[in-house]
């Protein structure tokens, strides 16, 4: 019945829009289903991803100690969601957004939620894609080592006034340091002679079935050749995850267990982040720029099993990255830069399981520690008549101290029987580009690159090589052509790859390392049409080689269900997108985004199973900005997305859907900003995925819960906020 008030309301809101006449180009506010509730990770490497990536509602979880998370949904198919109205200029292979235009008036409250309303930005597990393939954002044309969890968790850190303008790429020069889909976010600088301090006071609160908080302060400090900013914030919150899982369990004898088990998990953490930057000025293009960026996690979780096995499980874990970034721009075209990097994450579990004549009792403790260090040189010439060259080397160097130890719960002794390890793994990466780019008035650019690179550990040493263009022709002004080719490659988590097995689900799920894990490469293709500024066209292709997975597998020799990345033959994809902006007035804007996708994915080397899948799915996706009043101003919208069944190698992955409403008063002369949320009003956003292939049987029934939620903004000081970039922490646990 949920589903059927869910459609019928999505229906019903569409026909209000086609029947509206267009009167004039106004991009409509997607309401944030971002909550950031703070507590989620509590040991990601034997924790298998639960969540649903549909399930937007908990965008700072990854980032704080919780329930076990099933890595199901850290990689659903990809999707693409598009705005309705950007303006926008193409120049060189990337599309130029007056972002702060396209977010005003919305219910945005910081940078992450800011780039979402980018036309071809999509969210699927609090991962941001663009145009249906994975995409960097960096800030102020600097690439930083934060993971993409970080990363997000800085954007979510940052208030969107801070933004002057964004470069999206679909394929990005080699310039830039990173391949692939790219968005840079340009921050606004202060240049006035006179000192000045800005700032902003952000306090959150949210109620889903436990409640989460978050406060932020930030500074900026800005004179004519020196500047500073300060940021910190602070989350704390709980959180419950609920599991009922049913499986028929086929032992190689024949013999069939039926297993039926209702896991409740209920964890409470908090997380500090701390940045500082600052910058100064010798001349124009002459600046040297200093970064630091910091958090610091810790998180309980305590989880019961009943039914088929009966188990306890209490889990503590903490983490801390220090980062350290030194940039230095000189005023000939050169580019210099150190970073360095430090994590560390230890954590304990407690636990004591039994099914049917077996027991685990034990207790474990392991720890991650890593240190990064990146080197870059670059040059940017101009050669005249239009003709830019540029070329640069990178080299990267990591080093990942890990350990994994099991004792008795009684007498404390190391328990040599059980899967103890210590590892100390170190990987080098060697990266050489040169690349070209030349613009014929105002309507033709391209920008073409060529990358070369060596990655070396212990187990690979290989040698690839990343080309990428992107041709731009703009026949009219509003109408842009972008025909786009791109290669990446993208590296499994550390964890991922240590020879360690964890325990997750009471015992009956075990997680397996890999240690011959190898990076994926993938190339894509893509056309785009922008018609007059808003209509958008989209068709793309890709392939990704080596893809890697985290899949579920039950063992025939023994009662256990494991999770382990492997990597498959081939990921293809291709897919066609369609977005329809609508106008009422200057009362309502809304936006209709359709997405169809062809998904085949293939590997012979998993388990004795290996399978060759494909599916054809499709999305649809709505946004709606009301004006109820522009005096006071009060804004309402409401947001919702339907998406059929896809796959994840031999997962079937459920229909998914949810509609979220949120509103937006604005007062003091719009200093001040109070926004309410509900999201995932029907709770329909959580994807139950099943597996029936071969002798495989398991479905995982996961809990959706309403959110309610209330934010209050304060800015002081004429505040525009200046932005700095995330460090990569993609692959740590």
């Amino acid at each position: 019945m949920k589903r059927v008030f869910f459609t019928l309301g999505l229906i019903f809101a569409s026909l209000i829009c086609m029947q509206a006449q267009e009167q004039k180009v106004v991009h409509p506010n997607e309401s944030s289903a971002a909550n950031e509730s703070v507590v989620q990770k509590v040991n990601a490497k034997s924790a298998p991803l639960q969540r649903n990536a549909a399930d937007k509602q908990l965008n700072d979880t990854t980032d704080l100690p919780d329930a076990y998370i099933d890595s199901i949904i850290r990689a659903l198919p990809e999707v693409m969601v598009t705005g309705q109205r950007p303006l926008v200029k193409a120049t060189q292979g990337k599309l130029v957004y007056d972002l702060p235009r396209l977010i005003d008036n919305m219910p945005v409250d910081n940078a992450y939620d800011a780039i979402k309303e980018l036309p071809g930005v999509a969210e699927s597990d609090e991962q941001l894609m663009l145009a249906g393939q994975n995409v960097t954002v960096i800030l102020d044309g600097k690439v930083s080592t934060l993971t993409t969890e970080q990363l997000n968790a800085l954007l979510k850190s940052i208030p969107a006034g801070r933004i002057e303008k964004a470069e999206v790429m679909y394929s990005a020069p080699a310039r830039y340091q990173v391949r692939g889909a790219l968005i840079n976010i340009l921050l606004k600088k202060e240049e006035s002679e006179n000192p000045s301090l800005q700032g902003e006071l952000f306090g959150d609160y949210r109620q889903k079935y436990y409640e989460a908080t978050k406060t932020r302060t930030s500074l900026l400090y800005s004179s004519s050749k020196f500047s500073a900013d300060f940021l910190y914030s602070y989350n704390y919150g709980r959180n419950i995850f609920l599991t009922d899982k049913k499986a028929l369990h086929t032992l190689s004898d024949g013999t069939v267990y039926p297993m039926n088990n209702q896991e409740d998990s209920h964890s409470r953490g908090n997380k500090h982040d701390l940045r500082l930057g600052v910058d100064y000025d010798f001349s124009k293009d002459h600046q040297l720029s200093l970064v630091y960026n910091a958090n610091f996690l810790n998180g309980h979780n305590i989880g019961w099993v009943e039914g088929s096995q009966i188990s306890d499980t209490r889990t503590r874990s903490t983490s801390s990255l220090h980062n350290l970034r030194l940039d230095y721009r000189l005023p000939f075209g050169m580019k210099a830069g150190a970073e360095m990097t430090y994590y560390e994450s230890p954590s304990t579990q407690l636990l004591h399981s039994t099914l049917n004549d077996e027991q685990l009792d034990f207790l474990s403790k392991d720890a991650q520690r890593i240190n990064r260090w990146k080197f870059f040189l670059s040059e940017e010439q101009t050669l005249g008549k239009g003709w830019g060259l540029n070329y640069g080397g990178i080299y990267t160097t990591s080093i990942d101290d890990s350990h994994q130890y099991y004792y008795d719960t009684e007498t404390g002794a190391l328990l040599p029987d059980q899967d103890n390890m210590t590892s100390r793994r170190r990987e080098q990466t060697w990266n050489f580009y040169t690349g070209i780019n030349k613009s014929f008035g105002s309507k033709f650019s391209f920008d073409a690159s060529f990358a070369i690179e060596q990655f070396h550990t212990v187990v690979w040493n290989d040698w690839n090589f990343f080309p990428t263009l992107n041709l731009n022709y703009t026949p009219s002004a509003g109408n842009v052509w972008q025909l786009s080719f791109t290669s990446d490659k993208t590296y499994p988590e550390y964890w991922a790859t240590q020879d360690a097995i964890s325990y997750m689900g009471g015992g009956y799920s075990e997680v397996q390392g890999n240690p011959y894990l190898r990076p994926s490469i993938n190339y894509q293709t893509q056309l785009m049409y922008v018609l007059k500024s808003k209509y958008m066209f989209s068709l793309w292709c890709g392939y990704e080689k080596d893809d890697f997975k985290q899949s579920l597998y039950q063992s025939p020799a023994r009662l256990v269900e494991i999770y382990k990345f492997f990597n498959s033959n081939f990921d293809q994809q291709a897919g066609l997108q369609v977005v329809i902006p609508f106008i009422v007035k200057n009362v309502l804007n809304s936006r209709v985004t359709l997405v169809g996708v062809y998904d085949r994915q293939k590997n012979d080397l998993f388990w004795d199973i290996p399978y060759d899948r494909h599916v054809y799915y499709g999305m649809a996706y709505m946004s709606n900005t009301l004006t109820v009043s522009n005096k006071p101003d009060i804004k309402f919208t409401l947001t919702g997305m339907i998406r059929s069944k896809a796959i994840q190698g031999i997962y079937d992955l459920t229909s998914s859907g949810n509609l979220d409403a949120g509103l937006r008063y604005s007062f003091a002369k719009g200093k001040a900003i109070v926004m309410l949320r509900c999201n995932d009003i029907f709770e329909t956003a959580q994807i139950s995925p099943r597996i029936r292939y071969a002798t495989q049987n398991v479905t995982n029934n996961y809990t959706s819960f309403r959110e309610f939620g209330i934010s209050f903004t304060y800015k002081f000081g004429g505040y525009k906020e200046k932005e700095r970039e995330a460090v990569d922490t993609t692959r740590f646990k």
